[in-house]
């Protein structure tokens, strides 16, 4: 019987791994088919099934709720979700929710799918037990007795790096998490194509800002940045330009700054000449030998310390003639960011040079933040039948990107940032190392919700996701739901 147990423990792990390869919305159909594989584990074994504790203080005689949230289970393209209820987060994905010291708190979760899901905050000691039934309903009642913001999520398999978690804020929070301003730098924010121009002067001005900014919900960070966004300013120029390169530090920085742009030909890429204390600026120039896409980053040590805080950013040099034309561009690029605080810790967070040192991110982020690219304000645009461009860069300054969208192939992959060699064809991957970019482009032939991510699929839970929207009539005849002959 002891053999048995083990191979079927054995059968178990694989398909709990089959499974971590489905996308989320396959994983929400196998649920139930892995709850019959544990039982029936259990059952051989001659153990009692295991089964989810039942809802949070539910041995408590808490008073009547002072504040109420409905949440349903839902999914949004590729990712699950929390979708709120009623009131003012009527509609929304993993909504926040706001309540105050010492509210008796009353969630209720509704089951919009045919699959598992529970609802769970740690730090409440809330559980909720499991819904599996289309339209089961379970509710959670506790004290919010602790102030700052408090992740909740699903802990069934899968679901939580699917996308099924949010936040509540109890109270303000800290001074300096409510403060914290945007670092985002928004993927549409770049100058256009140079065209067929001939060879100019490109001025570009980066100022280095230190500056605390929302990490991600009721969480901040002291960042580096320049122009005060994660990446910085998108440098547009073409081969043979004269590029004039400016930095100015804030005065009320406590830091030296500087530059390294990949793109310049010269020593330290203009690191060397560009060391500004507080308060000072240089200048220097360079003429544009090479097309490319190219990473610039700050060189001052400790550089992984600033390139890690915030402070890189891209310069596209255009080969002669131009770029060949695009509906849309997009600027995205990848970092991870060591805090001494473990990931989802509310507050003001600080930097870990320990964790650097060793390589152990708490955050892998796009443009900066956890999820940032992952809401309505922020996400990729466009519609069914444009052709897409996106510039994927790395500041690292660790960790090397596989970079994929979900259902979509790229027709053409300019590997390592080059230009002038014949692009890749019909690439469903691409690596992308620190200190590199890449250029991909693809047309849009179906609608809805395509995700960014990095194929290292474990980053996604670290706060690695993006969203590509697209908008536009079905294409039936591409993609569509039932069989092919129905």
């Amino acid at each position: 019987m002891k053999r048995l147990h083990i191979l079927l423990t054995i059968l178990t792990v694989l398909a709990l791994s089959t499974v971590a390869c489905l996308e989320s919305t396959q994983l929400a159909e196998m649920q139930p088919t892995l709850d019959a594989l544990v039982d029936r584990v259990d059952a051989l074994s001659g153990d009692e099934p295991v089964h989810s504790p039942g809802p949070s203080h539910s041995g408590e005689d808490l008073g009547e709720p002072t504040v109420e949230f409905t949440l349903r289970t839902d999914s949004e393209g590729h990712n699950l979700v929390f979708r709120g209820v009623g009131g003012e987060i009527d509609g929304q994905a993993n909504p926040l929710l706001v309540v105050q010291p010492g509210d008796i708190v009353q969630i209720t979760i509704i089951n919009g799918q045919p699959a598992e899901h529970d609802f769970v905050i740690d730090e409440f000691g809330v559980h909720s037990g499991s819904v599996r039934q289309m339209e089961e309903r379970i509710t959670v009642t506790f004290l919010a007795d602790a102030e700052g913001s408090f992740e909740y999520y699903c802990s069934i398999i899968g679901h939580r790096a699917a996308g099924m978690f949010g936040t509540i804020q109890v109270g303000a929070g800290s001074a300096a998490a409510a403060d914290a301003v945007s670092i985002i730098k928004h993927p549409a924010d770049l100058p256009a194509p140079v065209g067929g121009r001939g060879p100019q002067l490109v001025q570009a001005e980066l100022v280095a800002q230190e500056v605390i900014g929302q990490l991600a919900g009721g969480t901040a960070y002291p960042y580096f940045t320049f122009n005060g966004t994660v990446p910085g300013p998108f440098i547009r120029a073409r081969v043979g330009d004269t590029v004039e390169i400016t930095l100015r530090n804030e005065t009320d920085s406590a830091f030296t700054h500087s530059v390294d742009l990949h793109a310049a030909t010269g020593p330290g890429g203009g690191g060397e000449v560009t060391q500004v204390g507080p308060g000072e600026t240089k200048v220097f120039t360079f003429q544009a030998l090479n097309p490319g896409i190219y990473v610039y980053h700050c060189a001052t040590p400790s550089v992984p310390h600033h390139i890690a805080s915030g402070m890189y950013g891209l310069i596209l040099i255009e080969p002669t003639g131009g770029l060949p034309p695009v509906d849309r561009e997009f600027y995205v690029m990848q970092g991870e960011i060591y805090t001494t605080e473990p990931f989802g810790t509310p507050g003001l967070l600080s930097f870990s040079h320990e964790k650097m040192s060793i390589e152990r991110p708490e955050y892998f982020v796009f443009n900066g933040a956890a999820g940032a690219l992952a809401t309505e304000e922020n996400w990729l645009s466009a519609n069914v039948g444009e052709s897409v461009r996106i510039f994927l860069g790395v500041g690292g300054p660790n960790f090397t990107s596989s970079f994929h969208v979900i259902g979509e192939i790229f027709d053409r992959a300019y590997a390592f940032g080059s230009l002038t060699s014949p692009p890749l064809t019909d690439v469903q991957t691409i690596s992308v190392p620190p200190g590199g970019a890449v250029m991909v482009e693809f047309t849009l032939n179906v609608p809805g919700h395509y995700v960014l991510v990095d194929h290292a699929l474990s980053r996604l839970e670290r706060g690695l996701v993006g969203i590509l929207h697209a908008e536009g009539p079905q294409n039936p005849d591409i993609f569509r739901t039932g069989p092919a002959n129905p």
